[in-house]
């Protein structure tokens, strides 16, 4: 492409949206700009993806948004560990030693599905890279260039040009885009060059992470679980079981003063994972790097036309495995907003709500998994692990276990940890515009005010066209085929990716449908072309499955109100009865920047 001039400043190429970094965040915003028929570039700086593991856990929030974008959570569940094999955390002194105690892993009981119909679902980072990477390698919408970093931008009225280099042949590539989206890491290069700082601490304990290859089968036998927290004191850290037939990472908290970073090698990971595994059992070292337990959100998520998300815009510890998920809740709050601004539907002031929205998510996030980390840590020095001498410290691991005074305190130390190890509230019970800190981070109950998510339920579509999705197959959990095949389809199916929809009851549907017709016929042509809002009409298009009738006292349908829900499932506006057009437009407008 010939190179074209604008202020001055020449570009290569052009493209509306350009994302840096190819992880997880970057590929679904890749993926939702996709379906909303926006094109982009993705620049990643490695040819090839790490193979370590990383992130373990998909929430039931991130599959809620997979699916609403046409991400198959049945297909999705097919990768990665069984409900049955992740379903605890145990609490052991090696995994071949003593079991203390265990907790459940999240929340994969089957009631959970009367809050939302995504349980969590355990699956490796990579493998969920690559099913993304694998539909976007079908787009004509998005281009993955891999081994390409991050040189630097400058920013104009009405784009950003954005200097990107081959990392083999030098060769640099100047792209003009209107946005930039910086997905690029914890040590973002784009957050750096825009000098944007972050809150939060530097660190507070040094940490390893060690992936192996072991089949652990024949030493865990029955006692199966996600998390296996091993408190010999050589270790003092978990085992993410990915899987047990030969993918772990172990994850241990050392004293880098006693074994400096640089002393560390396979020999010494070794030592540590045969005290985690407790018996000697076949295994390769597949790669173990340093990292430190901290807690970063930046000041600000944008500048200008360039927008930062997932680990660019927070990073914090993995207790709580709460970090790729708010990603993942970045970029779908962004996506549709980004995507409303490029088709004329909105202005550029939607975009400043993404900060004020996603910033005050993290900042709970954050404060959850730093205090996560300090209980579990905790725990462990209560049972005199900490000594500096080895020998003592599992001397006194031992003698305290099995002393019935301290077992008292250790299974009560055990039993603090359920909030550690159960988020439901922070992944589904979230609210834009709320900065209250929540109480307890597993407590979930359905509201319906502006912010929230729209409360889940289970549905029977009358109306078979308004959903376009694969019913959702929930016979993992068991239980009667009759109750299974009622859990097909949920209330947040009703709401489109690309549209706002009003949900109202068939009693009270008409004037609620004039004053839309009336609104969108006052709206100039284009914009009215481009804006997309949907009538749901509970009794018409769908109704509650039976035992589901706790939805109609959280969402006043019956009461003759109606629920306006933004592309990415949270309410923007409980209207009544006697809304007309003007009251439309002025929500509508309101959020959309008009």
């Amino acid at each position: 492409m010939s190179p074209s001039v604008l202020h001055d400043e020449t570009f290569d190429e052009e493209v509306p949206i350009l994302i840096i970094g190819g992880g997880p965040s970057g590929l679904l915003l890749a993926f939702m700009l996709e379906q909303l028929g926006v094109r982009s570039l993705i620049a990643e700086k490695y040819a090839t993806r790490l193979a370590a593991p990383k992130a373990h856990a998909l929430s039931p929030r991130s599959l809620e948004i997979c699916r609403q974008f046409g991400l198959d959570v049945n297909d999705i569940r097919r990768v990665g560990t069984s409900r049955s094999d992740a379903y605890w955390v145990n609490f052991i002194t090696n995994l071949a030693g003593e079991h203390v105690g265990k907790l459940p892993y999240e929340r994969m009981d089957a009631e959970v599905l009367n809050s939302t119909p995504t349980m969590i679902h355990n699956i490796p980072q990579p493998a969920f890279e690559e099913l993304i990477a694998k539909r976007l390698s079908k787009s004509n919408l998005v281009e993955i260039r891999k081994n390409h970093a991050f040189v630097d931008l400058k920013q104009f009225d009405g784009h950003v040009i954005t200097t990107i280099m081959n990392r083999d042949s030098k060769e640099a590539t100047k792209v003009r885009s209107k946005h930039v989206v910086a997905c690029d890491g914890a040590k973002s290069a784009v957050r750096s060059f825009l000098g944007i700082e972050s809150e939060g601490e530097d660190s507070y304990e040094t940490m390893m992470t060690i992936h192996i290859n072991a089949d652990l089968h024949p030493i865990i036998k029955k006692q199966v679980g996600m998390l296996h927290w091993v408190m010999d004191p050589l270790v003092s850290g978990f085992i993410i079981a990915y899987d047990l037939a030969g993918n772990q990472v172990l994850i241990c908290n050392f004293d880098s003063g006693k074994w400096p970073v640089e002393s560390w090698n396979e020999e010494h990971c070794r030592k540590v994972v045969d005290a985690a595994i407790g018996v000697n059992a076949k295994y390769d070292v597949l790669s173990f790097h340093p990292w430190i337990l901290s807690r970063k959100v930046a000041k600000s998520y944008s500048n200008g036309r360039v927008f930062l998300a997932g680990d660019a815009a927070h990073s914090f510890p993995p207790t709580g495995g709460l970090g790729l998920n708010s990603g993942l809740g970045d970029v779908h709050n962004l996506a549709y907003k980004l995507a409303a601004v490029h088709h004329g539907s909105a202005k550029d002031a939607i975009l400043d709500t993404y900060h004020v929205e996603r910033r005050q998510v993290a900042l709970v996030n954050s404060k959850q998994s730093v205090k996560n980390g300090k209980k579990i840590f905790g725990l462990l020095k209560t049972l005199g692990t900490t000594d500096p001498n080895i020998d003592v410290a599992r001397h006194n691991l031992y003698q305290t276990i099995h002393d019935e005074k301290a077992r008292i305190d250790i299974n009560r130390g055990i039993e603090d940890q359920r909030e550690h190890f159960d988020n439901l509230g922070l992944h589904i019970g979230y609210v834009y515009g709320d900065k209250r800190i929540p109480d307890n981070a597993s407590v979930y109950e359905p509201i319906c005010v502006p912010g929230a998510r729209l409360p889940h339920a289970w549905i029977k579509l009358i109306d078979l066209e308004k959903v376009q999705l694969p019913a959702i197959d929930s016979s993992y959990v068991g239980g009667e085929s009759h109750k299974v095949a009622e859990m097909t389809f949920s209330t947040l199916d009703l709401c489109r990716f690309d549209a706002f929809t009003i949900l109202v009851d068939k009693m009270f549907s008409s004037n609620f449908e004039s004053a839309i017709q009336e609104a969108v016929n006052q709206l100039p042509e284009k914009l009215a072309s481009e804006l997309s809002v949907q009538v749901v009409v509970k009794g018409v298009d769908f109704l509650l499955q039976p035992g589901q009738e706790k939805w109609d006292d959280v969402v006043p349908l019956k009461q003759g109100l109606a629920v306006l829900v933004r592309p990415d499932q949270h309410i923007i506006a409980v209207l009544d009865r006697n809304t007309g057009a003007a009251q439309v437009l002025e929500v509508l407008g309101g959020h959309l920047g008009w």
